[in-house]
């Protein structure tokens, strides 16, 4: 199920044709591990901030001998600063936070005209409209919201799809935790 909840993500232009993407919030790397092995010409970097969890997508990394796939034991705030200027065609988030959130981590990483793709569930207009408000703030817009059925029995997958509009101000991202903390909207 997980691995075809992450592939769903393929059916996407930005994600099929992405050349470097970065998955934040890893965890036991759905959906970067799948789309390193799905889009073996793109590089996939693996954000997680557990270094237990990374200990296990790194021999996951090894066994399958993915070149293509790395993995950083950070938090994305720290990541982003790390990588100044962004990089990133794609960044990809299942199970991780808010709209609100994600976008505020996902923005300071993504080249402008770059792509949030973020796997949620069933759809909450408060969570919308507070991802809209920050995707405001961080340069971000709404492309597209569309349920997904990656396989039978599925019930309330929805890809969210943010571009990156405009430079992320200097401001972002904020110290490690704040996000979660003071969300923007």
């Amino acid at each position: 199920m997980h691995l075809a909840d992450s592939l769903s993500a393929l059916d996407l232009p930005v994600v099929a044709t992405a050349h470097r993407i970065a998955d934040i919030g890893a965890g036991a790397g759905f959906p970067g591990l799948a789309l390193a092995v799905a889009l073996p010409a793109a590089e996939v970097a693996l954000v997680e901030a557990t270094r237990r969890k990374c200990e296990v997508i790194e021999r996951l990394v090894a066994r399958a001998g993915l070149s293509n796939a790395t993995v950083f034991a950070e938090r994305v705030e720290d990541h982003a600063r790390d990588l100044a200027p962004a990089g990133y065609d794609v960044v990809t988030a299942r199970a991780v936070a808010p709209l609100a959130v994600l976008v505020e981590y996902a923005a300071p990483l993504l080249v402008e005209g770059g792509h949030l793709v973020a796997w949620k569930g069933r759809r909450h207009v408060t969570e919308e409209e507070a991802g809209a408000v920050a995707s405001a703030e961080v340069g971000m817009a709404l492309s597209s919201v569309g349920r997904t059925t990656p396989y039978e029995g599925a019930r309330d997958h929805h890809l969210h799809v943010l571009c990156k509009t405009r430079p992320t101000p200097r401001r972002y991202p904020r110290r490690a935790g704040i996000a979660r903390k003071r969300p923007l909207a």
